[in-house]
């Protein structure tokens, strides 16, 4: 006679859960506290349709490197060289488009296969030469600044054609067109958003399904109804922000569909389990039959691709290439990450911790430089708040032993 077996679901306190959780949630509710802060100090300017806007096309890249440094940073090694290449591959740009005429559609791509070369030539001395990858970064930083001079001749080029500059300054048009009601200008916009939190929330609740199913632990609902409650409100506002002014940037799409593609490899396939494999214990990771050399290769591969859609996209908001693009920019990437949750150690990091990260440095810039705050002391407050996010990482660890 057959014996069924049910297995019972776990349901943790919230208190446990957010213990168990307090980096991941502590750091969205920093970026809420953040925007709300900045809401007051810039007496409601951060919030107004053409700075969310602004803010957007403002931070694109760091959000599109960012994907590719994670991977970097949870792999175990640091990319010191992505500003340089972002300033390399613009200038390739320029040069193709204004001084050749060669038609977008062909040097985009170009471009890309390009900035995969850049990232090969890289990640051959740290994979398989065994040169860390802070010392054959910092070179790369280095030498493509200079290919960058050599390539622009020390001055800036451009303007592009019109459609290249729609990747940075392009908006999806207005897919649903119906009459004007109120202030919305761009309903496609504002139901896409809606029909994402639908989504989300569906998936949320299939998820807690399935961990019933399975006897998995489950947050409780309570939580988990208040954390889509909000998630969902602060989604469906900034949709309707976006829809009273032009809708959803182009740049915004392309970010959209990285984040889900990284997400996905990341938490769903062998390749990402195999980098936090990689960055958790390398030898373990040997030992288990890990090619960590191709691996390690392979991520340096992918950044270079990354910084150079970067680069492309910076390029074409500015409508100029210019020596000196993306100076810094590797230390909002870094920062972002960091921030973010990745630990300094390896192994650990999320995408979603990536791209809150990122946002956060951007909020901060939009804020401070609305509120006419100095470079000089904006540099100050976001390297205290990047020792304060690492010491946080450092702190959690030690009190977990």
């Amino acid at each position: 006679m057959a014996i069924e077996t049910r297995n019972e679901t776990s349901t943790i306190s919230v208190g446990d859960y957010l213990r168990k959780n307090v980096r991941e949630y502590g750091l969205l509710l920093a970026l809420v506290v953040i925007m709300l802060l900045f809401q007051f100090l810039t007496n409601g300017v951060l919030f107004k349709p053409v700075n969310i806007t602004n803010l957007i096309l403002q931070n694109s890249f760091i959000v599109i490197m960012a994907l590719g440094m994670l991977l970097i940073i949870v792999a175990g090694h640091i990319d010191l060289s992505v500003g340089s290449i972002v300033a390399f591959i613009g200038g390739i740009s320029a040069t193709m488009m204004v001084k050749w005429g060669w038609h977008f559609s062909l040097v985009v791509p170009l471009c890309l296969v390009i900035g995969a070369v850049v990232g090969a030539a890289q990640g051959y001395w740290i994979a398989y030469q065994k040169i860390p990858s802070f010392i054959v970064t910092l070179a790369g930083m280095l030498v493509f600044r200079g290919l960058t001079y050599l390539t622009l001749s020390g001055r800036p080029v451009g303007p592009f054609p019109r459609e290249f500059q729609l990747l940075s300054t392009g908006f999806v048009p207005d897919l649903v067109p119906l009459a004007d009601i109120g202030p919305i200008k761009n309903w496609f916009s504002l139901i896409v958003v809606v029909l994402i939190v639908a989504l989300a929330i569906y998936q949320g609740m299939k998820h807690r399904r399935l961990n019933e199913q399975h006897g998995s632990e489950n947050e409780p609902f309570a939580f988990f109804v208040v954390q889509m409650a909000i998630t969902s409100i602060v989604a469906i506002f900034l949709g309707f922000q976006l829809s009273t002014y032009r809708g959803f940037p182009n740049v915004l799409v392309i970010m959209g569909v990285l984040i889900a593609l990284y997400s996905f490899v990341t938490t769903r396939t062998t390749l990402g389990r195999r980098i936090y494999a990689l960055g958790g214990n390398e030898k373990a990771a040997k030992l288990s039959g890990i090619n960590t050399e191709r691996l390690t290769f392979y991520t340096f591969v992918n950044m270079g691709v990354l910084a150079a859609l970067a680069g492309m996209i910076i390029t074409a908001r500015l409508n100029s290439a210019t020596p000196k693009a993306g100076v810094g920019f590797e230390l909002d990437v870094i920062a972002a990450v960091f921030i973010g949750g990745a630990s300094a150690s390896g192994g650990v990091g999320k995408i979603t911790g990536a791209v809150i990260g990122a946002f956060i440095m951007g909020v901060m810039n939009n804020g401070m430089s609305i509120m006419g705050i100095g470079i000089d002391y904006q540099q100050l407050i976001k390297g205290l708040v990047l020792l304060a996010a690492v010491y946080f990482d450092v702190y959690n660890k030690n009190k977990a032993v």
